[in-house]
């Protein structure tokens, strides 16, 4: 038998280390894979619970813009129906407010004829007092009559 030489011993050595480290790294790695089963087995029940909500949130979404669609619709024609009342408002201002002025001009005509101003003119109005006009007086008591 031959003498075992430093390097054989070196060799039972590291061998003897390697099988240590693979005796100690087992257990660890074992939990690491049921680590990994579980990540995703839960990553694979997230994606199962979360499309339907997203798929949802999509549905919810397009109505949402349909609802915000109409709503401009209506807005549109809520300010074309504005437009069209003040159009309306100007219009019937000046067919009824023509004639008005007309006689306004002419009353400022008639009184600039008279030589009235407008501090003549109200000097010329009667005091009519606080009393109304020909009120006739009562002769009433309270619960008897004659």
């Amino acid at each position: 038998m031959e003498p075992i030489t430093l390097g054989q011993i070196a060799g039972i050595i590291a061998a003897l280390a390697f099988l240590v480290l693979v005796y100690f790294s087992i257990r660890p790695l074992m939990k690491l894979g049921r680590v990994l089963d579980r990540m995703a087995e839960s990553l694979r029940e997230l994606t199962e619970h979360t499309l339907p909500a997203i798929d949802e949130a999509a549905k919810t979404v397009a109505e949402a813009n349909y609802q915000v669609k109409k709503l401009d619709a209506i807005t549109d024609a809520a300010a074309r129906t504005s437009e069209d009342i003040s159009a309306m408002t100007t219009l019937v201002t000046s067919t009824v407010g023509a004639p008005f002025l007309a006689v306004r001009r002419g009353a400022e005509k008639v009184k600039g004829a008279f030589g009235m101003s407008n501090s003549n003119a109200a000097a010329n109005v009667p005091d009519l007092g606080s009393k109304p006009y020909n009120a006739p007086e009562t002769n009433e008591t309270s619960g008897s009559s004659s």
